[in-house]
């Protein structure tokens, strides 16, 4: 039988316990992160109006719903 101390017994579960936590969070933010990555991906903010709105078509030059004019795709910034 291995004997183990009972302080080491007391740090190996913190251990695995505070590392097992680490590893969850770490994965919850990259899972967050990728999830707005994608949500902001066929999104256009217009050049004349700032209206924000989404446009999964191929155009290179989508035109704004709100105004009509055409806008260039640029990468969507969240702030």
């Amino acid at each position: 039988m291995i004997r183990v101390s009972l302080t080491l017994l007391i740090f190996i579960y913190l251990t695995l316990f505070l590392s097992a936590v680490i590893a969850l969070w770490i994965w919850a933010e990259w899972r967050r992160t990728r999830n707005e990555r994608r949500a902001v991906r066929f999104r256009v903010r217009c050049a004349i109006c700032s209206f924000e709105f989404e446009d999964s078509s191929d155009d290179p030059l989508p035109h704004c719903p709100r105004c009509g004019s055409p806008n260039e795709r640029d990468p969507f910034q969240l702030l």
